[in-house]
C-alpha cells in the first residue's frame, strides 16, 4: 500500500464488539486511519436480517456502538463513521444487485451456510438474511472501497462482491464499480473463550471490549488450556490451548511467550501462571477503551451529532455517485 486508498469496514450493531472483533478488524482501523481515506459503517439495516421480530435490539445498541468504536479502533478526525440506514443509496444499490444473482448463488456461499445452520435457521430463513453478501456488496462498492479488513472467515463475501462489480462492469461495458482486495489481520479468526473454533456473539463466547477488570478475570481463569495437563510438571501442549493462542495474539513481548511456550512443553509451568501473564495483557488492552466509552457516554449527544455529520458529505456523496 504505496498510496493512500479507499477503506470500508464496519459492524453490525446486533451486540457488543468483543476481542474476536478486536483482532480481526478494530486493530487493523487504528494503524491504517492515518494514511488511507477509511469509512466505518454501522450497518443498523443489515442488523436486522435476523433481529426483524425485534427491531429495537438494532436500533438500541446502534446507539451503544459509537462509544465502543472510537476508543477501540478509530479517531473521529481521521475516519468517517456512519450510519447505513441514513444513507438510501446503499438500500437502492442492494435492490438492484438483487437483479443480478442468483438465490443458488447465495446458497453457495460458504460463510452464508454456516451463519444458517449456526442461526437453526431452516423454513423460517428471513429473505434479507440469505441477501446479506448482497447488501455487502452494496456498501463495498458504493463507497468504492480498495480494502475491506475482514477475518478469513468472510473472504467468500469478497470473492462476491468482486463476481457482481465484474458482471455489472460487464452489462455496462465500462469500468463503473471498482474491485476489492480482502485485507486479513495477522490473527484473522480468535477461537472463543471455550475453545470453540470461533468466537461468536451468538454462541456466548466471547470477551468484550466493554469487559470489566472482574468480567476480564472470571473470562481468563474459565479458559480453555491442555486437558492433558493434570499437574504443573506435566509436559503440556500449546496448539488448540486458548491461553496460549490469546498470548500469541496479545502480547507484545514474543521472545517471553516464546519462551512460556518452551517451558509449558517441556513441564514445570503451571496453568494458572500463564492465565496470570494472559490477564495482565489483557487487563492493560481493554482499560483505555473502557475509559474512553465511559467519558464518552458521559457527553449527552455526542455520538448522535457525529452521525448527523457523517449522513451529510462525504458519505452520502460517495454512495449517490455510486448510484449515478
Amino acid at each position: 500500500m504505496n498510496h493512500p486508498q479507499t477503506i470500508l469496514t464496519g459492524d453490525r450493531p446486533t451486540g457488543q464488539l468483543h476481542l474476536g472483533h478486536y483482532v480481526g478488524s478494530l486493530r487493523q482501523r487504528v494503524a491504517l486511519q492515518h494514511n488511507h481515506q477509511q469509512f466505518i459503517l454501522i450497518a443498523d439495516l443489515q442488523g436486522l436480517t435476523d433481529n426483524g421480530s425485534n427491531p429495537q435490539k438494532s436500533a438500541t445498541i446502534s446507539s451503544k456502538s459509537w462509544p465502543i468504536i472510537w476508543p477501540s479502533a478509530s479517531t473521529p478526525r481521521l475516519t468517517t463513521i456512519c450510519l447505513q440506514s441514513a444513507l438510501p443509496a446503499l438500500a437502492e444499490l442492494s435492490a438492484l444487485y438483487m437483479n443480478i444473482v442468483t438465490v443458488a448463488r447465495v446458497e453457495r456461499n460458504p460463510t452464508v451456510k454456516n451463519e444458517i445452520a449456526q442461526k437453526g435457521f431452516a423454513r423460517s430463513l428471513p429473505v434479507g438474511f440469505l441477501a446479506y453478501p448482497i447488501s455487502r456488496a452494496a456498501d463495498i462498492t458504493a463507497f468504492k472501497a480498495e480494502l475491506v479488513p475482514v477475518g478469513d472467515d468472510q473472504l467468500p463475501m469478497i470473492e462476491q462482491t468482486n463476481e457482481i462489480v465484474h458482471k455489472m462492469n460487464s452489462l455496462t461495458g465500462e469500468p463503473v464499480l471498482r474491485h476489492c482486495k480482502a485485507l486479513l489481520s495477522e490473527v484473522s479468526r480468535l477461537p472463543g473463550v471455550d475453545g470453540n473454533a470461533k468466537m461468536s456473539k451468538s454462541l456466548g463466547n466471547t470477551l468484550t471490549l466493554s469487559a470489566t477488570e472482574e468480567e476480564i478475570h472470571h473470562a481468563v481463569s474459565a479458559m480453555y488450556t491442555d486437558p492433558t495437563h493434570l499437574r504443573v510438571s506435566d509436559p503440556g501442549h500449546v496448539e488448540g490451548n486458548v491461553v496460549f493462542t490469546y498470548l500469541d495474539a496479545f502480547h507484545s513481548d514474543k521472545v517471553r511467550v516464546a519462551e512460556m511456550k518452551a517451558h509449558y512443553q517441556r513441564g514445570g509451568l503451571g496453568d494458572r501462571q500463564c492465565k496470570n501473564e494472559l490477564e495482565t495483557c489483557l487487563q492493560t488492552l481493554l482499560a483505555p477503551i473502557r475509559e474512553r466509552r465511559a467519558t464518552l457516554f458521559r457527553i449527552k449527544g455526542c455520538c448522535w451529532s457525529c452521525c448527523a455529520r457523517a449522513a451529510n458529505a462525504p458519505t452520502t456523496s460517495h454512495s449517490r455517485r455510486c448510484m449515478r
